[in-house]
């Protein structure tokens, strides 16, 4: 039979594990440090529009967050529809073709082309090559601009 003492130890134990366990959800993520990471160390997620590689996603030292992926955009695909956001981001074109729009403007790029999208700034992308295009995207929050219901 359970006393009252039984009883109050499991219930100081449980909140205490609740505690511990809210606590280590609500801890920041680890400062990224300098890194090298292979290309055949990420695996390549499959989509309906080709395939992305992540490569990280968290803070450094003078950003709230910097990401990188790689993605395989598959020929006459967007992937995702025109959209603006805080952060900034450059991304390097591999291989393909791509048709870049920025404020309803639009230009046709191939490998080696950079885009820049600045914050705010309303943009996509389309594959209008007859090949996957494949490009670097590199992102970034500055310092207070990240919000906090974002990854």
């Amino acid at each position: 039979m359970l006393t009252r003492r039984d009883l109050l130890i499991a219930l100081i134990s449980g909140s205490a594990a609740i505690g511990l366990f809210t606590a280590a959800e609500n801890k920041p993520p680890a400062v990224m440090g300098s890194s090298v990471i292979d290309w055949n160390s990420i695996e390549a997620k499959t989509n309906a529009n080709g395939s992305v590689r992540n490569f990280f996603q968290a803070p450094t030292a003078t950003l709230d967050q910097l990401e990188c992926h790689v993605t395989t955009l598959n020929p006459d695909r967007m992937p995702h529809p025109p959209h603006k956001h805080l952060n900034e981001e450059l991304i390097i074109i591999r291989e393909g073709t791509l048709e870049v729009t920025q404020n309803g403007e639009s230009k046709r790029i191939g490998p080696g082309s950079v885009i820049f999208n600045a914050s705010n700034i309303m943009h996509s992308l389309k594959n209008v090559g007859s090949t996957p295009a494949v490009y670097h995207v590199i992102s970034w929050y500055s310092p207070g601009m990240k919000p906090k219901d974002t990854k």
